[in-house]
């Protein structure tokens, strides 16, 4: 009798310890336990920690709260500008509620994951390109609040979208590049434009303060030759001034004529002034004989007459030879010793 007592309290420890280790379970901080009776969706959520089920009865079904980190696979599409991109995501959610988690959605993750699949190629097809370049802070505000939506039934919180790289293609990269070259090109050619601008204001100012004070205008000019003998180089170039070049321009022929007058009629008193003085210096030697002597007769005779000094033979003492006169001028001295 004692001994089947012993074995029956054997046989209700042992049932009791296979019972225990049946229906206990373990959950952990960062999970939530979601029991199900027959079925049916007991009320409440057991916390983190040791609790005990009913086994073959009760089943408990653990979801994990942590923040999940989900790539979005890259989604082809057309921006609204006619653009073909190609765009990649990341989305950070988690669970908020574990029953609606499980009951309301098959498998929440999967669900997540097209919804950002979806809402990524919508909000490629409404932005244009230099939004997805450029703004991208409001597509990822955009994209979290369409996830977010229908998410939020399913008992997860959408915590942020980020829209990681932009892909585009070789030919539209290459015209990107030469738009902003071209952009470049145009912003330094209205620099440049400005600085003549103000070059100009300059340069007119000192002008000004030349025109004023002729002095300065040749100071600078002497500067200006400084500058370019300093140089190495055979070629030196001097300006030549253009106000000679307009009062040439400003010349009539008549006042051509007049100023060839003007230097015709100084030579000609030139040449006029040497031909007296040498004729003043052969008067005493060839002077003419008197009628009827001796010395008229021999020497009309045939004498040969006396050698005296002309143009071309200086008397001996006498002033020095005059320059020879161009042939004009060697025309009129001719002319004038026949008048004499």
């Amino acid at each position: 009798m004692g001994e089947e007592v012993v074995i029956a309290v054997i046989a209700v420890v042992a049932a009791f310890a296979v019972y225990a280790m049946a229906a206990a379970r373990v959950i952990r901080q960062y999970e939530r336990g979601v029991v199900f009776r027959l079925g049916r969706l007991r009320e409440g959520v057991r916390g983190p920690g040791f609790t005990l089920v009913l086994p073959f009865v009760d089943k408990l079904r653990k979801v994990n709260l942590q923040i999940v980190t989900m790539p979005v696979p890259a989604q082809d599409g057309i921006t609204r500008d006619n653009v073909t991109v190609r765009v990649d995501a990341v989305i950070y959610f988690q669970v908020v509620d574990a029953s609606d988690a499980l009951v309301r959605v098959e498998d929440y993750r999967f669900a997540v994951l097209q919804m950002a699949q979806t809402s990524l190629r919508s909000i490629i097809g409404k932005s244009d390109l230099d939004d997805l370049l450029s703004n991208r802070e409001k597509l990822n505000e955009g994209l979290e609040l369409m996830i977010d939506s229908p998410a939020i039934g399913w008992g997860v919180q959408i915590d942020r979208v980020e829209i990681k790289d932009v892909s585009l293609p070789e030919t539209m990269k290459r015209s990107m590049a030469r738009q902003a070259e071209a952009d470049r090109e145009r912003r330094a050619r209205i620099i440049n434009a400005d600085a003549e601008l103000q070059a100009s204001k300059k340069l007119a100012e000192a002008a000004e303060e030349m025109s004023e004070q002729p002095a300065a205008l040749q100071l600078r000019l002497l500067q200006t030759v400084v500058a370019v003998s300093a140089e190495k180089n055979s070629t030196l170039v001097l300006p030549f001034p253009v106000e000679l070049l307009r009062f040439l321009e400003r010349a009539t022929p008549a006042e051509a004529v007049q100023a060839v007058s003007a230097v015709s009629g100084a030579a000609g008193a030139t040449a006029a002034q040497g031909a007296g003085r040498s004729g003043s210096a052969a008067g005493p030697a060839t002077g003419p004989a008197a009628p009827g002597s001796p010395g008229a007769g021999s020497s009309g005779a045939g004498a040969p007459p006396a050698a005296g000094p002309t143009a071309a033979e200086p008397p001996a003492g006498g002033p020095p030879p005059e320059p020879s006169a161009p042939p004009r001028e060697k025309k009129r001295e001719r002319t004038f010793e026949r008048h004499g």
